[in-house]
């Protein structure tokens, strides 16, 4: 049975299609990568301790394209830019929360790390969950449950943006400099 969404069946090709790792409410920065590692610059070896305070054998079982759920208030804590790297770094394609730290918003966008909002979704999905994401559409489909749920679309602009890898590279291709 396919799902449909005001009628219409969701595009063939998402955007991202990837494994769940369910995390709970308020998982702060210091979760995300811990402080320990603030010293080191290369993403690459962030991402080897990507929500290691959260769960330690994280690093080592996420793939590229997997996609990160989480509770309310997902990135609280100090505002560092490392976070949303490191997850983008360890191949994590989207993270969806119930909400997000308004600093950890900004930052995922400037380091090209797509998020989503959705207490329905989050309460929907589970830990291995197979989910599509059709950022345009504003859809995120649950393959397990066949459920579909509506988010605000990313708009053209913070599509791009991603695209290109976040802020930076995103105004270097405009021919900005720093």
């Amino acid at each position: 049975m396919s799902s449909t969404l005001n009628g219409k069946t969701p595009p063939n090709t998402p955007d991202f299609r990837g494994r769940t790792w369910v995390f709970g409410d308020d998982v702060n920065t210091d979760e995300i990568i811990p402080a320990r590692y603030l010293n080191l610059v290369d993403h690459r070896q962030l991402a080897r301790h990507v929500m290691e305070d959260a769960d330690p054998s994280f690093a080592s079982k996420v793939a590229k394209g997997d996609i990160i759920v989480a509770g309310k208030n997902f990135g609280c804590g100090s505002s560092r830019e490392h976070a949303p790297a490191a997850i983008k770094a360890a191949g994590v394609s989207c993270v969806i929360a119930k909400s997000f730290a308004r600093i950890f918003f900004r930052n995922a966008y400037n380091t090209g790390l797509p998020i989503l909002e959705s207490q329905e979704a989050v309460n929907d999905l589970r830990e291995g969950d197979i989910v599509a994401i059709y950022l345009s559409e504003g859809v995120i489909r649950n393959e397990r449950s066949g459920r579909v749920f509506r988010v605000n679309p990313v708009p053209d602009f913070m599509r791009q943006l991603l695209k290109q890898g976040g802020l930076a590279p995103y105004l270097r291709k405009k021919g900005h400099t720093a």
